[in-house]
């Protein structure tokens, strides 16, 4: 008997007849003799229809308020998922956040998950049920609601499954699995049977939109196997696991693009120490995640520095940047909201030279310039004008993937 937790994303509970379907499975893999939680999202579009409701109250709606919004987007799902499963003659029953006391810090809209009490489902789970949770949602340790920001539920449910020491956690949503790619972008993307906790890490951090990257960090960190797949067939995904020898013959795994940065400059920064500090301390403090940083080298005592956010938060710190700009002596702060990042991941880049003279060949044979360079063992980040993502995003993946550079690769057939 196997335990599983299974997550379903918007889609696949977008609507009542999604949902008998959803149902039909979780009986069906109960079954088959498993114990299961179903860790269950807003129906499609909900999350944003409440959001616009908050936004058309109010230019800056309070925070706190804004998580207790949107939780209920989570709460009517779960309702109505454990509904279906009692209608079909198995026992279920829903639980909210605090229900569960899925502990998380305090920081509205995108709290981290602390710790969590899994024991009234476990009861549940023994007696012959089936407990079906509400993701994306917590609550904090003065019993505020709390969210887990976009993406939420992957990580309640991979969270979960740690805290029950899961079997599996299936990720069910409107895709088959993780593609060298995105399909829409590059039709010939093509989907990896596995893929290792470091390389999808690294794809949800630059872009991919298949998993949250707060769920595979859980999903490392405590070892649970990951199964990506399609709630609208049976096919097999893509298992997200422990990387083995095998995956560094792979030299690129994947591309990825991500529109969602904005680059903000301060000119001639001072170069002296602890300026750095007293210009990130402020955004730190904010929450707001700093991506790539570039400092120029020193001239006549003077350097720029430019780093990148999500755009989300541009607005944000730009206006820290302002500040801070004058109290450092800096020249100037210029910004530009139209860039992309581009990215190829690989576990084979480790042990293998190359594939950045490669990746830039490719780039400026399309004449396309880099304005920004960011590296790791497994991957190489490029920052791009907008509007050459795409572009950029087809033409590494027909030179580093399609042409032959991954023979006998990871790819699933399709």
């Amino acid at each position: 008997m196997a335990l599983v937790v299974q997550k379903y994303g918007g889609t696949s509970v977008g609507s009542i007849d999604r949902i008998k379907a959803v149902a039909r499975r979780v009986a069906a893999t109960r079954a088959a003799g498993n114990r299961v939680i179903v860790v269950v999202s807003a129906m499609a579009g909900e999350t944003n229809r409440l959001l616009q409701l908050a936004g058309d109250l109010s230019a800056q709606p309070d925070a706190r308020e804004a998580d207790v919004l949107v939780a209920t987007g989570e709460q009517v799902a779960v309702a109505l998922v454990a509904m279906a499963l009692v209608d079909l003659g198995v026992p279920a029953r829903s639980f909210l956040g605090h229900q569960i006391r899925m502990s998380t810090d305090g920081v509205f809209g995108r709290a981290r998950i602390k710790s969590i009490d899994a024991s009234s489902m476990l009861h549940l789970l023994n007696d012959g049920g089936v407990a079906v949770v509400a993701g994306f949602q917590g609550v904090d340790e003065k019993m505020n609601i709390t969210t887990l920001g976009r993406g939420g539920s992957d990580t309640s449910a991979v969270a979960m499954a740690a805290a029950v020491k899961a079997d599996v956690c299936e990720i069910y949503t409107d895709v088959t699995g993780v593609f060298t790619t995105d399909p829409r972008i590059c039709p010939d993307a093509r989907k990896l049977a596995r893929i290792s906790f470091d390389e999808m890490l690294e794809l949800a951090s630059l872009g991919a939109k298949v998993l949250q990257i707060r769920s595979v960090e859980f999903a490392k960190r405590y070892g649970v196997p990951v199964h990506v797949r399609s709630s609208f067939s049976d096919e097999e995904g893509t298992w997200v696991v422990p990387e083995d020898r095998n995956m560094e013959d792979v030299l690129v795994s994947g591309v990825a693009s991500d529109l969602n940065e904005a680059k903000i400059t301060l000119q001639r920064v001072p170069d002296r120490p602890g300026l750095a500090t007293k210009i990130f301390t402020p955004i730190a403090n904010a929450h707001i995640v700093v991506d790539m940083i570039i400092q120029n080298a020193s001239e006549e005592g003077f350097t720029d520095l430019t780093f990148t956010v999500q755009r989300a938060d541009y607005q944000k710190a730009l206006s820290m940047v302002k500040a801070v700009a004058g109290e450092i002596g800096a020249r100037g702060v210029t910004s530009d909201t139209s860039v992309a990042k581009v990215s190829v991941v690989g576990l084979g880049m480790r042990s293998h030279a190359g594939v950045a003279a490669r990746m830039f060949e490719v780039l400026a044979r399309e004449g396309i310039n880099i304005q920004m360079i960011s590296t790791s063992e497994i991957k190489i980040s490029v920052v791009i004008d907008a509007k050459y993502a795409e572009l950029a995003v087809r033409v590494l993946h027909q030179a580093l993937i399609e042409e032959g550079i991954n023979e006998g690769a990871r790819e699933a057939t399709t």
